[in-house]
């Protein structure tokens, strides 16, 4: 066991202070000398071990065995060299030397009591003096050629063992693979990583003091909000109370109210039967008279006419002239239970806006012009909510406008632009009102559009096959049937290819409103713009007016092409992929509907989501 060494001043009686040394042990590992060594005197003694020990142990070992000269030269040999030079300047000069056994009783009880002079470590060396011990001191201080001894190795740590370690102990194999520093280095480092958890804990303690300030402004603000809330509570409780007694009053006034009708009815009824009882009396009494009358031709005069008296007056207590028109019990039931569980039921509510609702985009697609949009509340809400409220831009970065308000979460758009690009967002809304809008999500309509012609809204003439995609006609009539695509911008181009064509019949091909007249030729209204064609020219009309006839007609297996070019707002007709005519119409503005009129000589197929034609080729010019 190793020993660290501290310093200490302990003050003398008489004397000025001498230096001590206390001792704080600390495990020395088992590379430490061997204790049995410390009673060898041939051994080398271990640096490490203090002085003060090393005097304790030679007192016990003069007391056992009545040290001699020889265990004392054995014993300065076995001192450190500090202890070893101050042993041999007190040598016989000074009084050293064997003592009687008197002197070393009084030697001893210096060392016990602490009383001596000189202190414990003076006296021990004065009494063993050793010519070794002289021969080996270093030069004393301040004399010629002498010089200090070389200052101990730096004390060193151990992290592994977290221990503090000697010189000696890092030449045994224990710290060997351990980490080793200096004790400084270690110092610095364990201080250094103690100030930065400090830091922390000091940051922590700022959190926490606002903290405290943010709970102690809680508190005031529970206070007031506690008073708003019971205010506003009783305000309530006493709208309750007014609108319960002004309906109160309603009621008494129609309670009033009946009680009066049912008086006056009773009066009324009394007055009448009254007068008419009073009437039936005075005409019994009359008769009563006369019925006494013992005059038989004065009786015979008048018998006839009180006879019909007294019978109509009979007739006028007719059935039910007796019986009361109303009864005691008043028709009226107050049915305050539901008012009363409500009243029972009445109680604070967690009402908040509601979340922001999540687009599913898995769900949400385009299709040609349609957009579809679906969306979900998110998990663990506890709002309720009442509707959602859908909106959607002008697909060209405008301004949103609503599109859909309900409680459904999915919805569909039709008729928007193709080839645009739209925003979309959602939210959602209860009786506390409108919550956050949803993210925004982008969709984009088709490039080409992707129709058919419509069933829902042909002439009932029209035969529809090919999944709407080839059209006829069961009439020699000429009969409309509409595409089901609308386009009000963007440039759009299809095709018709004829499929049969017989008797030379004038099919016509062109755009039209949705309200246009489908039991006649497209174009002899205001709301179609068309070119219809034969086997050799063809004609473009508007409003049954036929201009820029150009020769060229189709036949069977022909193909029509139709250019609708909203941007220019144009119309353009070609036929086998060359363009018939100029543009057939200018300033065309609007939503318009792909439209054809055949009749029953005539069947085409319809090809759509085609790209607009890159090269067009020169027009025919018109001849007449």
């Amino acid at each position: 066991m190793c020993v660290g060494v501290t310093r200490c001043q302990l003050g003398r009686r008489g004397t000025s202070p001498c230096t001590l040394r206390s001792f704080a042990p600390f495990t020395h590992g088992a590379c430490g000398p061997d204790w049995r060594s410390v009673f060898n005197p041939l051994l080398t003694p271990c640096p490490a071990v203090p002085d003060i020990l090393w005097l304790s142990l030679a007192l016990e070992h003069r007391r056992n065995v009545r040290r001699s000269s020889t265990a004392c030269h054995g014993l300065a040999s076995f001192l450190p060299a500090r202890r070893q030079g101050r042993a041999g300047r007190g040598g016989r000069g000074s009084g050293g030397g064997h003592r009687g056994p008197a002197r070393r009783l009084s030697a001893q009880r210096g060392w016990a009591n602490t009383r001596s002079h000189r202190g414990v470590e003076g006296s021990f060396k004065k009494r063993f003096r050793c010519p070794r011990a002289r021969r080996a001191a270093p030069p004393s201080p301040g004399r010629k050629g002498s010089s200090r001894p070389s200052p101990p190795p730096s004390p060193m740590y151990c992290a592994s063992c977290r221990s503090p370690v000697c010189y000696q102990c890092l030449e045994g194999s224990r710290h060997g693979k351990h980490d080793v520093r200096t004790l400084g280095a270690a110092w610095k480092q364990h201080k250094a990583q103690l100030s930065q958890a400090l830091n922390g804990v000091s940051d922590k303690a700022k959190e926490a003091k606002e903290f405290l300030v943010q709970l102690k402004n809680l508190l005031q603000q529970i206070q007031e909000n506690g008073l708003d809330y019971e205010a506003c509570l009783v305000a309530q409780c006493d709208a309750l109370v007014d609108a319960l007694t002004r309906q109160k009053a309603k009621l008494l006034t129609k309670v009033t109210k009946e009680r009066e009708h049912k008086l006056k009815v009773v009066w009324d009824q009394i007055n009448h039967c009254t007068l008419k009882l009073r009437q039936s009396t005075g005409l019994m009494e009359y008769c009563l008279e006369v019925i006494k009358e013992n005059d038989p031709s004065g009786f015979l005069q008048i018998s006839d006419a009180l006879i019909k008296r007294v019978q109509v007056s009979q007739e006028q207590w007719v059935k039910g002239a007796l019986e009361p028109k109303v009864s005691a019990e008043f028709d009226l039931t107050l049915d305050s239970e539901p008012l009363l569980q409500s009243i029972h039921q009445l109680d604070f509510i967690q009402m908040k806006l509601p979340p922001v609702p999540l687009l599913q985009l898995e769900k949400c697609c385009t299709r040609n012009n349609s957009v579809t949009l679906a969306w979900r509340m998110p998990p663990l809400s506890h709002n309720p909510v009442e509707g959602y409220i859908l909106e959607l831009d002008d697909g060209d970065g405008g301004q949103f406008r609503e599109v859909y308000v309900g409680k459904e979460t999915l919805c569909t758009i039709d008729g928007l632009h193709f080839n645009s690009t739209y925003n979309a967002r959602v939210k959602a809304f209860n009786s506390s009102g409108v919550g956050p809008y949803s993210k925004t999500v982008v969709l984009q309509t088709s490039n080409v559009a992707w129709f058919t012609f419509d069933a829902s809204s042909a002439h009932r003439d029209i035969v529809l096959s090919n999944d709407n995609q080839t059209a006829t006609c069961s009439s020699y009539d000429d009969r409309v049937v509409l595409g089901t695509a609308a386009f009000s911008k963007g440039v759009h181009y299809w095709e018709l290819h004829v499929d049969r064509y017989d008797n030379h019949p004038d099919p016509a091909f062109g755009i039209a409103r949705i309200n246009v007249v489908k039991d006649m030729m497209l174009g002899k209204d205001d709301k179609a713009w068309a070119m219809y064609v034969d086997n050799n020219r063809s004609w473009f009309m508007h409003c049954n007016s036929h201009t820029s006839r150009t020769e060229g007609g189709v036949s069977k297996g022909a193909t029509v092409g139709v250019l609708l070019d909203l941007n220019k707002h144009n119309l353009t007709f070609y036929i086998n992929g060359q363009q018939q005519g100029p543009p057939a119409f200018e300033n065309v503005e609007g939503v318009f509907m792909p439209a054809l009129s055949l009749n029953r000589n005539v069947q085409v197929t319809l090809h759509t989501g085609l790209e607009v034609p890159q090269s067009v080729k020169q027009p025919k010019l018109p001849s007449n």
